[in-house]
């Protein structure tokens, strides 16, 4: 019989924008007079709903709001929704990394988190005296920890670093090492934020397959948040939507991710600049369209051959750079890349003050149909990004057909169909 291992009942976090505390002393004193009366705070009366689209009229904004759910033993479930949405604040509450404004939870076992690159880390301290303080946080002894030391090792890939301060560690050999740690010390429950994303696809390929042991051979509960919806349908059997703090949507995962999928694709009607997430300091953007259209969604005809995309804007120095297009399908699963900077070292060097680029991407003769989620970066390759837009278009490809021959379909037979060389 299962029972209830993790019990969230009308959590709600809420926090104060541009200040540290309430911003006043006389607002100061009336939650510490509220609370010497045993009364509720009067402030958790007013706040507004966690949108970061909208400017709002309130210095309160609920982070969290009203969240009420519960996860059972040896439940694997995914948490979704976009940046912003909460997530990472629902896992630190649950990791008693920050505690909750108003509601409870309820945990019964041991949890291990690997929340940020570098969380439970002492840089000064090496890979080794990390082991053991991070085991013995979690109540291990120092004989359990020195029975799991090189099985951790092995997982994590740095043998050859173990006695070295993790200062010195790159971002992706410290979430290897956090990984394996969290992974591997034997928690009831594992914690696992976005931070996988960091490491290369051998080693996310790698921690999937250990969270899928822990889950389904060894039975203990795993909560996992990441925008790869591909990982997330593969490893994980409930689903929790997260929009604006609150919660959205409960259930199976593949109705989960079809409900977060559907409702992320209804907002196709933004320009494609209104999705630029990061842009280099010294650079402006001012236009950006990709197949002739500057709207986030268009469509690629079954004829369609070639493809521009263009980028206008504006840098106070000197840029040395490339476009990259990565098209990935519904679930965020990579199909096809352009990125001519990687293939050949073509570079752009483009002087200070206003700039144009264009670039004309070749289509194969024979696309299937179906939907391409389009992320655009500008990047010196292997050098630094100076454009990010992550999921700024949709295409929609009408397929190749000719003569008596129908389109293929996307989802069923891949991205592209090779042809017949007729003797």
């Amino acid at each position: 019989m299962s029972r209830k291992v993790i019990e969230f009942d009308r959590v709600g976090k809420q926090y104060v924008l541009g200040t540290f505390g309430t911003g006043t002393l006389s607002q100061d004193l009336n939650r510490w007079w509220a609370r010497v009366r045993g009364k509720e705070d009067p402030y958790l009366k007013i706040g507004e709903v966690n949108d970061r689209t909208k400017k709002g009229d309130s210095r309160f904004v609920w982070a969290l709001k009203d969240i009420s759910f519960s996860v059972e033993q040896g439940d694997v479930v995914g948490i979704i929704g976009k940046n912003g949405a909460g997530k990472s604040t629902l896992l630190k509450i649950l990791s008693r990394v920050t505690s909750p404004t108003v509601g409870s939870i309820k945990v019964k076992g041991r949890i291990a988190s690997l929340l940020e690159v570098g969380t439970g880390f002492h840089p000064e301290m090496t890979g080794r005296e990390n082991i053991y303080m991070n085991g013995s946080i979690m109540g291990m002894t120092k004989a359990e920890i020195t029975r799991k030391l090189d099985e951790i090792v092995d997982f994590a890939g740095v043998e050859k670093y173990l006695d070295t301060p993790v200062k010195r560690y790159s971002s992706g050999m410290i979430v290897r090492l956090g990984f394996a740690i969290a992974a591997h010390l034997d928690p009831e429950i594992l914690v696992v934020d976005e931070v996988l994303a960091v490491g290369d696809a051998e080693f996310q390929k790698k921690a999937i397959g250990k969270m899928h042991d822990v889950a389904n051979g060894e039975g203990r509960t795993v909560l996992f948040v990441s925008h790869n919806m591909a990982a997330v349908k593969s490893l994980c059997k409930k689903g929790v939507v997260m929009k604006n703090g609150g919660i959205e949507y409960t259930g199976d995962i593949e109705s989960s991710v079809a409900h977060y999928l559907k409702n992320d694709n209804q907002s196709t009607e933004k320009k494609i600049i209104d999705r630029v997430k990061w842009v280099k300091p010294t650079m402006r953007i001012d236009d950006i369209t990709i197949n002739g259209s500057d709207k986030a969604e268009s469509v690629i005809q079954s004829e369609q051959r070639s493809m521009e995309v263009c980028i206008k804007g504006s840098s106070s120095e000197p840029l040395t750079t490339d476009v990259m297009l990565v098209f990935n399908n519904k679930e965020g699963m990579p199909l096809a890349t352009f990125a001519p900077g990687h293939y050949y070292g073509n570079l752009m060097k483009l002087p200070a003050g206003d700039f144009t680029i264009r670039k004309t991407i070749e289509l194969p003769k024979i696309l299937t149909r179906g939907y391409l989620h389009v992320d655009l970066m500008m990047h010196h390759p292997m050098v630094e990004y100076q454009l990010k837009a992550p999921e700024c278009a949709v295409l929609e490809t009408q397929g190749f057909q000719s003569g008596f021959g129908s389109a293929m379909n996307l989802n069923d037979n891949g991205l592209i169909g090779f042809d017949e060389i007729m003797k």
